[in-house]
């Protein structure tokens, strides 16, 4: 072997071991980015599970609670946009420190609060902070991985989000029995700022050079995310607002997740304590169904959109048409359902109510040009939040003025007060009808 052959060997050698270093370094910031999203859904259905004891430390009722539990949603709406320019600016690594360390202090501040005034500014900070998490994480991902695997990636991000859905269901009830609601949201705090110091020291905003992973996205970085490297922000934002077959998939998306966020996120776990008279940990265990069909329903119905119907309109109708059935019977049927089937419809709610949110994400960037992809998906995530900030208080009004026995609501009460999301999901279903066939092949 000649000196030459030796010297290629050895440079071919170290460019491997560079490679297969550069493989599990992305991985390695995938999994500190991914812990971070699940802890975006735990906060964001926590009050499901500490719903009695939020009411009993703070002597509030129902729309105080709701406000209270709400309080995440209002600054996650209206952070969507700003997420975005926040990343262009200051770097996605940069933007998710901060707002991880603004999450941290914001559930400490939770925990730790003495009125309810206190609890809704710690409340706030949480939502401020994990609402600037998903764009920036998403950039950082596009840069680390190829285009090819990208899809996959983000696949496993959105399952982390169910792993946090999960954790605030049964895991939560226990953590809150051991060692007290307050404690709990402590400890979520000071993991946040550990995941922030993890951000900070381990995590990059891409590889030195995007070529070594054979990236072909080395000159457009993140064209799907930022939405605004060839148009200007507020043409894009006007561009999205003006379009009239935008405002269908806006309306179905605000009531798809004021269902989501105002029952699973609050009034699911009441409801089945004070209705079914669960303990806490049964009730846990249902709620999980809905990260369990959240976790299996997102690639479920994917395939059924580009594989089976080849199209995206027929899976938004019948998720919206199994909605609206489930609806029906948790109205007629209050109290009369068996917990087998209360596990059987939770599952549902997860599948297609947060699972075909993948479907909707996929139709508003599919719906306009590249160019604006960023600033539609921004907007579009506007109305699921506007939605469960509208429902989780709302919902709580009414059941105030629908009456209590004591300490609880009466059966009637969650009755009249479910009306409100059966007629949400009628909306849905008929928004579904008007909402433009986008996947052509």
């Amino acid at each position: 072997m000649t000196l030459w052959q030796n010297k290629e060997k050895v440079i071919h050698t170290s460019e491997n071991k560079k490679q297969r270093t550069s493989l599990s370094y992305r991985w390695l910031i995938f999994s500190i980015l991914a812990i971070g999203y699940a802890i975006v859904y735990f906060h964001r259905v926590a009050p499901a599970v500490v719903a009695p004891e939020l009411t009993k430390s703070f002597a509030i009722k129902g729309a105080a609670l709701g406000a209270l539990a709400s309080a995440y949603f209002y600054p996650y709406a209206l952070m969507q946009l700003p997420s975005g320019l926040l990343s262009d600016s200051l770097g996605p690594k940069k933007t998710v420190t901060i707002f991880t360390l603004v999450a941290a202090f914001g559930a400490i501040l939770f925990g730790v609060s003495p009125t309810f005034f206190t609890a809704i500014l710690g409340r706030t900070m949480v939502g401020l902070g994990v609402a600037v998490l998903f764009i920036p994480t998403l950039k950082i991902l596009a840069n680390w991985f190829e285009k090819e695997k990208f899809a996959i990636v983000t696949g496993f991000l959105m399952a982390m989000g169910g792993v946090g859905w999960l954790l605030a269901a049964t895991p939560l009830a226990f953590l809150t029995l051991w060692f007290g609601w307050r404690a709990t949201f402590i400890i979520m705090g000071f993991v946040s700022l550990v995941l922030a110091l993890l951000t900070y020291l381990i995590v990059k905003d891409g590889p030195p050079s995007l070529a070594t992973l054979g990236n072909s996205r080395a000159k457009d970085k993140t064209p799907k995310f930022s939405g605004g490297e060839k148009l200007p922000l507020f043409q894009g934002v006007r561009i999205v607002f003006s379009e009239k077959k935008f405002w269908p998939l806006a309306i179905w998306f605000f009531c798809t997740g004021g269902i989501l966020f105002g029952f699973g996120g609050l009034w699911a776990g009441p409801y089945l304590t004070q209705v079914y008279g669960l303990s806490k940990t049964q009730a846990g265990n249902i709620l999980t169904m809905i990260a369990v069909g959240m976790i299996g329903g997102s690639p479920l119905l994917g395939y059924l959109s580009e594989k089976v119907f080849r199209a995206r309109k027929p899976v938004l109708l019948i998720s919206s048409s199994i909605i609206t059935g489930t609806w029906v019977l948790l109205v007629f049927w209050i109290d009369g359902l068996t917990i087998a089937s209360l596990y059987g419809l939770f599952i549902l709610l997860g599948i297609f109510a947060s699972g075909i949110v993948t479907i909707g994400f996929t139709v508003a960037k599919e719906l306009f040009p590249i160019q604006v992809a960023g600033t539609s998906t921004g907007i579009t995530n506007l109305f699921p939040f506007a939605g469960g900030a509208l429902f989780q208080p709302l919902i709580g009004l009414i059941l105030d003025y629908s009456g209590k026995l004591g300490t609880i609501y009466s059966t009637e009460a969650y009755q009249i007060s479910f009306i409100g999301f059966l007629i949400a999901a009628i909306l849905a279903l008929v928004s579904a009808f008007f909402i433009k066939e986008t996947l052509s092949h």
